[in-house]
């Protein structure tokens, strides 16, 4: 039997008993393991409260006063390394492996990169011929509403807090109701911190309550969303009356293209991992792969190969490559989408409905699937325009260089893209028509935050990034002094 445990809200430093609660399930098992508080208004407005009553304090501090705190804040985290790996895993299903190398050391590293960052940010300034100065101050806003996924629990929970709280604000968070363990441990963190009691608040719940309290709430001035484009639409039609300022980081149906003077015995497992890396649950993983036709059948037949050599399984086990989907209704919707594939005439290669899986007994229950590699769809077909989010991946050819660019960029989405080749003239060529937000050449997942990041079309509004968060946790005042 699952010990269940009961997660509670963190507001004003201390944790709050809640009184109606939402099961969250262990996907590797498929059985409930926590009880989420089920919170609404009355939650966020206490939370709120408690926010605007500690801005004044927390943006009065000195940024090195606020970088000491954080770093406090990031060596806590290196130190329960191990306990929130295995917790993230059971909050979402990824492997334990996968967390401990990868989320929970971004996690650290947005603290300290942001830590270090407001010991050096500069402002500018300019003498004018009538002699008086301008200059500019990047101030504190106030409260920041923070919602992320339940994809990657704690790095994108962290890459809000720590340039939110960094730049003197303070903030209320609403992880995702699938994956709110972590958080709670994070808070917990929090406290021994020393960070001031009110400058994190985290309610937990679903978002048509939760959520909407909080994007709605007249004293939260900025929203920083991550998440499905839907939603994302649905906070931009809440946030417009109050004119909030927003980031909304949404959706992706990213394209690779490969062409044909590559070694693809050298690409070969770095594409597969960007297209199944945490079961394919990544925004940014490359599900749309466009292949030229000279090496098309040949590249094919070697993504399958590898694609079927990743173990699903467990996520406690170091040999699970690939652990479970997030939720049973997810998995049943990722499923639907290769029954789809079937009806627009693809052709499947390996994975669901083509092999099997094998687990142990006790994970017989749980969210799992195979990776699996269709071809022989169009580009207008539904499983190639829309966002599958799970360990689906489609491959087709492509003839020129202008072939390939009008077949990535024919999705509303605009997030990222990947661009596979040797020939200089090339990569800038195709890089720069592509109509995406990020775009990776010969490599994938390559993050450096003093980079802009986010999406173009219905992937997104906003960039973060260094001075992309310095614009948007800040409002730019100018001064002018007349001599």
């Amino acid at each position: 039997m699952t010990e269940i445990s009961t997660v509670e809200n963190f507001i004003d430093g201390e944790f709050m008993p809640a009184s109606r609660f939402l099961d969250s399930y262990d996907p590797s098992v498929g059985e409930v393991w926590a009880r989420i508080p089920a919170s609404g208004k009355h939650e966020v407005d206490l939370a709120v409260a408690a926010a605007k009553r500690a801005f004044p304090i927390w943006s009065s501090k000195s940024p090195s006063e606020r970088a000491k705190v954080m770093n406090k804040i990031a060596d806590l985290i290196e130190e329960n390394l191990d306990e929130l790996a295995k917790m993230e895993s059971k909050d979402q299903g990824k492997p334990v492996w996968l967390a401990r190398a990868v989320d929970i050391p971004r996690a650290v590293h947005n603290f300290r990169f942001y830590a270090s960052s407001i010991l050096h940010t500069r402002n500018s300034s300019t003498i004018l011929d009538v002699g008086a100065t301008n200059y500019t101050m990047h101030m504190p806003i106030g409260v920041a509403g923070l919602i992320s996924p339940w994809n990657l629990p704690l790095y994108l929970l962290t890459f809000k807090i720590a340039p939110c709280i960094a730049y003197g604000n303070t903030c209320v968070c609403k992880p995702s109701e699938m994956t709110s363990v972590t958080s709670w441990m994070i808070a917990k963190l929090l406290v021994k911190a020393g960070l001031p009691n009110g400058v994190v608040n985290m309610v937990f719940g679903d978002g048509p309550e939760a959520g909407s309290a909080i994007v709605e709430h007249p004293d939260v001035p900025l929203v920083s969303f991550t998440g499905g484009t839907e939603t994302g639409k649905k906070i931009m039609a809440l946030a417009s009356p109050l004119c909030k300022k927003l980031s909304l980081e949404l959706g992706g149906k990213n394209a690779a293209l490969v062409f044909d003077d590559v070694d693809l015995d050298e690409v070969i497992p770095t594409m597969v991992k960007s297209g199944f890396m945490n079961q394919g649950e990544i925004c940014l993983c490359m599900s749309r792969i466009f292949v030229q036709e000279s090496i098309f059948e040949n590249f094919v037949n070697k993504y399958v190969n590898s694609a079927r050599n990743m173990l699903v399984g467990p996520p406690s086990e170091a040999s699970s490559k690939l652990g479970a989907l997030i939720s049973k209704e997810h998995l049943n919707k990722v499923k639907g989408y290769v029954a789809l594939s079937v009806e627009e005439g693809g052709m499947i290669h390996c994975g669901e409905g083509v092999d099997e899986i094998c687990l142990p007994q006790k994970y017989e229950n749980g969210y799992y699937m195979l990776p699996t590699v269709i071809t022989g769809l169009g580009p207008n077909s539904r499983c190639m325009q829309e966002e599958i989010f799970g360990p689906v991946v489609c491959i087709a050819p492509f003839t020129t260089e202008e072939d390939a660019i009008e077949k990535a960029n024919s999705v509303k989405f605009g997030l990222s893209a990947c661009v596979w080749t040797n020939d200089v003239r090339r990569t800038h060529h195709v890089s720069q028509r592509l109509q995406v937000g990020t775009v990776w050449v010969n490599c994938w997942m390559v993050r450096d935050l003093n980079m802009p990041f986010g999406g173009m079309k219905a992937s997104g509004i906003g960039r973060e990034g260094v001075n992309d968060s310095i614009e948007f946790f800040t409002e730019a005042k100018c001064i002018c002094i007349k001599y």
